[in-house]
């Protein structure tokens, strides 16, 4: 049985390596991408601090479908350009919202969620694969830290559907 590791951390960088090395451990040499998609968003809620949803939106070609996740029931379908989640597919780019309140057009899945995170998971030949989202309770939860943690995360996250 795998068990998400609870030490602390000097450091937030330190707390995101630790979860790479362990998502690797988790995904590695498993094919099924919705086992992999589970799992890694169960490592992620649980072991990151202050999280209320953490999970993928897919690109079904049309738009972004709730894939799997954890936390209160979400969302189904978002278009590109809507939303965090929309706009973090169609610009390609990282979203970091401090205060969802202040982020036009923000879709209130969970009214509880205050700031959110969202990285665009592109594969190699450049094509969309959907969305890694994450919210918190909290205001200004993400940072620049937490973009790269996130990203590399999502990195290794992209680098098992290869297999």
């Amino acid at each position: 049985m795998f068990e998400v590791s609870t030490q602390a951390y000097a450091s937030k960088r330190e707390h995101y390596d630790d979860l790479c090395r362990q998502a690797r451990g988790l995904l590695e040499g498993e094919p099924d991408m919705i086992a992999n998609a589970a799992n890694f968003s169960a490592l992620v809620y649980h072991g990151l601090p202050d999280l209320n949803w953490c999970g993928f939106y897919l690109y079904d070609g049309t738009e972004l479908v709730v894939g799997p996740f954890q936390g209160k029931p979400a969302c189904i379908r978002i278009a590109l350009g809507r939303g965090v989640c929309g706009t973090a597919a169609q610009t390609r780019e990282t979203q970091v919202v401090r205060d969802v309140h202040e982020f036009d057009g923000h879709i209130a899945c969970d009214a509880a969620s205050q700031s959110e995170i969202v990285v665009p998971l592109v594969r190699a030949d450049g094509r969309l694969f959907g969305v890694w989202d994450v919210d918190s309770p909290s205001v200004a939860r993400f940072d620049d830290e937490d973009r790269a943690g996130m990203e590399a995360l999502c990195a290794v996250f992209m680098d098992s559907l290869k297999g």
